[in-house]
């Protein structure tokens, strides 16, 4: 019962998630949501935009992709209403672009500080390897969002405060994610990191008179950040038996055989094989224990065909996500579609289709060794570049927006 999770659970991500909360409670949530809702909410798709950056703001930090749909979703999926999205089209951008905040370092949700035990690694490490992968997947949404909102010609409305104007005002928001960024790159626990970027929450609550910290709004956010630790850790004994089960039983190593069978051992069929698990498995239990039980059981199968330790646990660890907004279980998705007050299937394919970036890293990381910074420097900033205009391209074909001019050119 008390296997990693649970070790895990104690170590780094009570502090986190009890970080989360705090950083919440300071005000840092309204600047993540106003800030973008400036720069980019006057433009094309601008609300659309908005739910992006602020799910990328505010979901590094929350842990959970749920947690994010909701709380950003409550704001950001009316306006997209507003603005002439279809109901299930804003229902299912939000938990689309939520489910990123999963990949976005500084927190990662729990994933992160359970590959770095299940690895060895230092977390710093980690944090590097997943940083450019996380931007991709916002970069296309953003992308898939500008071209949905270019078919039907959405356009947001201008915010009464510029972008600069609210950065100046709220700039010191973002002093905690950088503090807690820069400690653990320098190499100081996760754990140390974490209190002082709690202490730096507190300070920077006192900047505005209405978001300070005293002890009355310490407790609230101290109690919220404990409630959000246990509705992780509740099932912390369970995963544990399952792994056992799992380990002790020798069932590691026939699934692993298994599947490099079915595959004939092929990467790109094992890959599909340990989606098609994981998402079974996250249809019974949170994304969380998804990736750890499945890279119990998954990662020795990648390893045998020849794909490093760290890109392994990252194609798990990616492929876990995908029952929070894949059908027919699809939690995040269905919060989504309640929020927009739409059809939950259709809610659901929508989030499904913005998220297509989700299946696309996991053979990244499985063929590229570079896209896990496993090369040269010079081939890694190759393959980074080649990525970058890939992506806008796979973005772009996945929009569909092209066929609308092959309408025009028959007319």
């Amino acid at each position: 019962m008390f296997g990693i999770m649970a070790n895990v659970l104690a170590t780094y991500i009570l502090l986190f998630v009890v970080f989360g909360a705090f950083l919440e409670t300071s005000g840092a949530q309204r600047f993540f949501i106003d800030f973008p809702l400036a720069a980019v909410g006057h433009k094309l798709g601008g609300p659309a935009k908005v739910s992006v950056i602020a799910s990328g703001l505010f979901g590094s930090i929350s842990g959970s992709a749920i947690a994010n749909t909701v709380s950003t979703g409550a704001f950001t999926i009316p306006m997209m209403k507003k603005a002439g999205f279809k109901p299930h089209v804003a229902g299912g951008i939000e938990p689309a672009a939520s489910i990123g905040g999963m990949f976005m370092p500084p927190v990662m949700g729990a994933g992160g500080f359970i590959m770095a035990e299940m690895t060895g690694l230092p977390y710093s490490q980690i944090m590097l390897v997943a940083l450019f992968p996380a931007f991709m997947y916002f970069f296309s949404v953003f992308v898939m969002v500008h071209y949905e909102a270019k078919k039907y010609n959405i356009v947001g409305e201008r915010s009464k405060e510029s972008a600069g104007e609210i950065l100046k005002k709220g700039w010191f928001y973002t002093l905690p994610l950088v503090v807690i960024s820069i400690l653990m790159l320098m190499g100081y626990s996760p754990g140390y990191s974490a209190i002082l970027g709690i202490l730096t929450s507190i300070i920077t609550s006192w900047f505005r008179k209405e978001t300070r910290i005293g002890p009355r709004r310490f407790i609230v956010a101290a109690r919220n950040g404990a409630e959000n630790s246990l509705k992780i850790g509740a099932t912390v004994g369970v995963i544990g038996i399952i792994i056992g089960v799992l380990t002790y039983s020798g069932l590691v190593l026939t699934f692993a055989d298994i599947v490099i069978e079915l595959a004939d051992g092929r990467l790109f069929l094992t890959i599909l094989l340990i989606a098609l698990a994981s998402l079974v498995l996250g249809m019974g239990v949170p994304v969380t224990a998804a990736y750890l039980i499945t890279a119990v059981v998954a990662v020795p199968a990648l390893t045998h065909l020849g794909v490093n330790e760290l890109a392994a646990h990252m194609i798990v660890y990616w492929l876990s996500q995908d029952s929070n907004i894949t059908p027919p279980v699809c939690i995040a998705a269905f919060a989504g579609a309640t929020i927009a007050k739409a059809n939950m299937w259709k809610t659901a394919f929508t989030a499904f289709k913005f998220a297509k970036f989700l299946y696309l890293a996991p053979f990244l990381f499985g063929y590229v060794p570079e896209f896990s910074l496993n090369g040269t420097p010079r081939d890694i900033a190759i393959v980074f570049v080649l990525i970058l205009f890939g992506t806008y391209a796979y973005a772009w074909l996945l929009s569909g927006i092209w066929l609308q001019w092959f309408k025009k050119a028959d007319v």
